[in-house]
């Protein structure tokens, strides 16, 4: 879709879906769908201007790109108080499987230097030192939700006086572990993924990173563009990679989440879905609307990115918390790409063309994970 908030707006607004069939960086015998950033790393060092490095995992890479577009513009008052809240969930592991390539041909070889980024912790800690943030640094872990969960762990630092300004989110790269991992699963589309759609049969996984700047309200302003009014995590303990057919955990995450915000279901203007385009989710999805709004009718526009972005893992919280404030601000609904019928017994029809100008005052995100865990952010004017 683009480097920079004004190329992904720009790919929403004109349905530019960067899913190809076509990576030039990933490699993998599976020949599948990918929403990859065609950049390879010594470009996207470049472009940081930073020495390109082998040690320097692309996940990294991706945080520190959009941490920096986080900060740009900023004037923080002296002493203020900056901290890092990253989130991942594939970490270094481009930089494993290149040793594990060596090592597999000879394990005599493979440099153990190249596996120093593989934990999660270490790509939070690189990305502060290139950024320039030398305050609390910490990192979130939680499959899809990651980077949701490391933005409401980010409000709690500011509420309790821990930190005056937080950058928060999360960052992802493709990789021949997820890709593999997932298609043992048996939900990966070969075509575009089709979010909500009654015929859809799997995701696309992708890569990014996403990451908004938030601050107490006792601190002067760099540019404001909504609120975040709460959220919540919860957990349906239902399977280890599976919703519920209720859509527990969604509906126990985004009902908490607007009673944490105090806010009326009512009163929500846009929903950004987690939609995946699984079977599973999607159908637990729309089981959990319908449990929290009350009938079809009653259910807010709502939508899904994930077949523009493919699903980025930890970093889908970020880069669609980064959109939604985006929403509020600006009043935009984003298209749910590949959509043509709905979901047999939900009937629910997502927004399916780019507009702006619209009233958006609160905006539900949505990030599942893994083993039941479900976050909902809430941002409002």
């Amino acid at each position: 879709m683009g480097i920079g908030v004004k190329k992904n707006i720009y790919s929403l607004e004109n349905n530019l879906s960067g899913i190809s069939s076509r990576p030039i960086v990933l490699k993998s015998k599976l020949n599948l769908p990918v929403g990859e950033i065609h950049f390879t790393n010594n470009e996207l060092s470049e472009y940081l201007t930073i020495p390109s490095s082998r040690h320097l995992s692309r996940t990294a890479l991706l945080g520190i790109m959009a941490v920096k577009e986080a900060l740009s513009n900023t004037d923080f008052p002296k002493n203020a108080r900056v901290a890092l809240v990253s989130a991942t969930s594939v970490a270094g592991m481009d930089l494993t499987e290149l040793f594990y390539k060596e090592y597999d041909k000879d394990n005599n070889k493979g440099r153990l230097r190249d596996v120093k980024m593989h934990d999660c912790g270490t790509i939070a800690r690189v990305i502060a030192e290139y950024s320039g943030i030398n305050g609390y640094v910490s990192d979130i872990s939680t499959a899809c939700s990651s980077a949701a969960n490391a933005i409401l762990f980010a409000a709690k630092l500011l509420k309790y006086n821990v930190a005056d300004y937080v950058v928060a989110g999360g960052c992802d790269a493709l990789s021949i572990f997820t890709l593999n991992g997932f298609n043992a699963l048996k939900v990966l589309d070969s075509d575009i993924c089709r979010p909500f759609d009654n015929s859809r049969c799997g995701l696309n996984l992708g890569e990014g990173a996403g990451f908004l700047l938030m601050q107490r309200d006792d601190m002067p302003y760099t540019e404001k563009y909504c609120t975040f009014a709460g959220g919540v995590n919860a957990n349906d303990a239902f399977h280890q990679t599976a919703s519920s057919d209720s859509g527990t955990g969604a509906f126990l995450a985004m009902s908490n989440a607007l009673k944490n915000a105090d806010i009326l279901p009512e009163e929500v203007s846009y929903i950004n879905a987690h939609g995946t385009a699984t079977v599973n989710n999607d159908a637990s999805e729309s089981a959990a609307f319908l449990r929290l709004f009350g009938n079809k009718s009653m259910v807010p526009h709502f939508s899904s990115i994930k077949a523009f972005t493919g699903h980025t893992l930890a970093a889908s919280g970020g880069i669609e918390a980064v959109l939604s404030a985006i929403a509020v601000k600006n009043g935009y609904l984003y298209p749910n790409l590949n959509f043509s019928n709905p979901i047999d017994n939900f009937e629910l029809v997502p927004v399916t063309h780019f507009s702006d100008n619209n009233q958006v005052n609160c905006v539900v995100s949505n990030s599942f994970g893994f083993g039941g865990n479900c976050t909902s952010l809430i941002f409002k004017k």
